[in-house]
């Protein structure tokens, strides 16, 4: 008996179980080299009869397997789509795409983009101009919208003054004042992280480098071993840190001096010597020296400017490098002395500081003498005191008096 060639190699027939949209379900016997395109005519003789006269009905439709998802494609076969017996598959019409928007569509919309958009300075004149015109005085404006942190500073300059002359009073003033010294000592500020330090010694980096590494690097191990290595051949990396050579002779003044404040000393005759609440008031501020941003110093001064130049720079603008470049390029205002200057005392908002209750109450606190004078020469503490929980309602109130004027 003959039998023909395909009939020996034909694939195994798979059944399959067809869905259609409207509903309608079927089995198709196929075998496994039947194209996805082949299988879609036969799906639509059997649910859509007279279909196939329409030669676009094919393209228009589209086979889905229903377990994962996919459209099948048209030229591969079954088994290339690896279909497998009893299979679910779905008969679904494609969406046509949406038509290109007519003319007038498109003119309408760009009418409704022009009616939407904001007018220009021209438009704004132009729909003004026959409204009458009100002399307002510019510099009044721009004052009582002058910057709370700017101002802040004079505030601070006159406040302390007074803290100073209400702790004065105190017949503990010298007492308090050891106090203000511990205070100091334990400021972490001046503080390396131990463990941070540990760790990097102990990887073999010299202490007094690692040191410089975690000041520069805000304490951070990884960016501080990072820059470790970036700068091992460098011959000026033990050298120290712009600006803290100074700060450290300010702070051993400060320390030597605190034993000296420790009681009340008396001279040869018994008396106490004169003005020596002042002289602990000079000593605590040279603890509080300002601290200049070391990343910020060394920028600055890459671009040529004097060490004395970039720190004056800092110190006038919070430590914040672009507005302290910008200093040092324009006409250097306000300078460095202007900074000691403080708010006139018979002005409305010093008065109604100095009215405030919860002011009144914390500046017979040495503790915020401290914060004022930190806040004064290193801006960028304010937020640390703001969070303080015996500074920060005297802060709070000050801000609030200052808005409440500034809008009045």
């Amino acid at each position: 008996m003959f039998v023909q060639e395909e009939k020996i190699f034909a694939g195994r027939v798979l059944r399959l179980h067809v869905c259609s949209v409207e509903g309608a379900e079927w089995l198709e016997e196929v075998p496994e080299d039947m194209t996805v395109e082949k299988l879609k005519e036969r799906c639509l003789k059997h649910c859509v009869p007279g279909s196939l006269e329409d030669p676009k009905s094919i393209t228009h439709h589209k086979l889905i397997h229903a377990t994962s998802e996919k459209v099948l494609t048209d030229t591969k076969t079954v088994l290339e789509e690896n279909i497998q017996d009893k299979d679910v598959l779905l008969l679904v019409k494609k969406r046509a795409p949406p038509p290109p928007p007519k003319m007038a569509e498109v003119s309408a919309e760009e009418k409704r983009k022009q009616e939407q958009k904001a007018p220009d300075k021209d438009a704004i004149l132009k729909a003004t101009a026959n409204l009458p015109s009100h002399n307002v005085d510019r510099t009044v404006a721009h004052h009582n919208m002058r910057d709370f942190q700017t101002e802040l500073r004079k505030i601070l300059v006159s406040l302390i003054e007074v803290a100073q002359k209400l702790l004065a009073l105190n017949p503990d003033a010298v007492e308090l004042f050891k106090k203000a010294n511990a205070m100091l000592d334990e400021d972490e500020e001046d503080r390396v992280d131990e463990i941070a330090l540990r760790q990097l010694t102990e990887m073999g980096f010299p202490e007094s480098r690692a040191v410089k590494a975690l000041r520069l690097n805000h304490m951070s191990v990884t960016q501080a071993m990072e820059w470790l290595i970036e700068h091992a051949d460098d011959p000026t990396v033990d050298a120290p840190l712009p600006g803290q050579t100074s700060l450290e002779a300010a702070s051993e003044v400060g320390a030597s001096s605190a034993g000296a404040i420790a009681g009340p000393t008396l001279e040869a005759d018994g008396e106490e010597p004169k003005d020596e609440l002042t002289e602990i008031f000079k000593k605590i501020r040279r603890k509080r020296e300002f601290r200049p941003d070391p990343r910020a110093v060394i920028a600055l001064m890459e671009m040529g400017f004097d060490e004395k130049e970039v720190i004056d720079a800092l110190r006038v603008n919070n430590n914040q490098q672009n507005a302290a470049c910008e200093w040092l390029l324009g006409d250097r205002k306000p300078s460095p002395e202007d900074l000691e200057k403080g708010i006139d005392t018979t002005s409305p908002l010093f008065q109604a500081i100095l009215e405030n209750p919860v002011v009144q109450l914390g500046l017979t606190n040495p503790k915020t003498l401290l914060a004022f004078e930190d806040m004064l020469e290193n801006p960028l503490n304010s937020t640390q005191w703001m969070n303080d929980p015996e500074t920060g309602p005297v802060m709070l109130q000050i801000s609030r008096i200052f808005q409440t004027l500034n809008r009045t």
